[in-house]
């Protein structure tokens, strides 16, 4: 059975388009034993948490144990917020973080499941989101691996080789 991952969009006019690179490049740099689950998400344009938080809820429903969750900027940040404070039905292997807006604590709590992998990227020439918000989230999820990198801009030059490479070495640490 193919490994299952959910891609989760950026916010803004158009992201779900642009991002859309993003997943397939993904998808190309995993191969066949991986698929790569792209939803749009609703109110691209004026993303709302609650909103976006009911819309993953339903994507993860419908993975797999043990699936792979990747977001995108807004999507990422979301994504950070919603499975810290929701209740996680079926496990996850790891979550994997690019470009994401860092909101402030004062509205919501880190709390991760103990030992999940969380993996947090980010290129310091971002225009969209300043590079210090990759600090902020480090210093909320200690247990996170970084990856920073220059000349990559906000959408990393659509090249995720280097996700799918932390999301292949899950498997050596037996996390499917």
């Amino acid at each position: 059975m193919k490994k299952q991952v959910l891609f989760i969009q950026g916010g803004g006019e158009g992201a779900y388009a642009a991002d859309e690179k993003l997943a397939v490049s993904l998808q190309d740099a995993l191969g066949a034993e991986y698929n790569v689950v792209y939803p749009y998400m609703p109110d691209e344009d004026d993303p709302q948490y609650r909103t976006w938080a009911a819309q993953i809820s339903e994507e993860q429903a419908v993975l797999g144990d043990k699936a792979i969750i990747v977001g995108h900027s807004v999507g990422g940040a979301v994504l950070l917020r919603h499975l810290s404070e929701a209740k996680i039905d079926k496990p996850v292997a790891g979550i994997f973080i690019m470009a994401a807006p860092y909101w402030g604590a004062e509205d919501w709590q880190a709390d991760l499941p103990a030992g999940l992998p969380v993996f947090l990227y980010h290129s310091r020439d971002d225009s969209v989101v300043p590079f210090a918000h990759l600090a902020k989230f480090a210093e909320k999820f200690p247990q996170a691996t970084i990856r920073e990198f220059d000349g990559r801009g906000h959408q990393f030059n659509n090249d995720l080789s280097e996700v799918a490479e932390d999301i292949k070495g899950l498997e050596v640490h037996n996390r499917f």
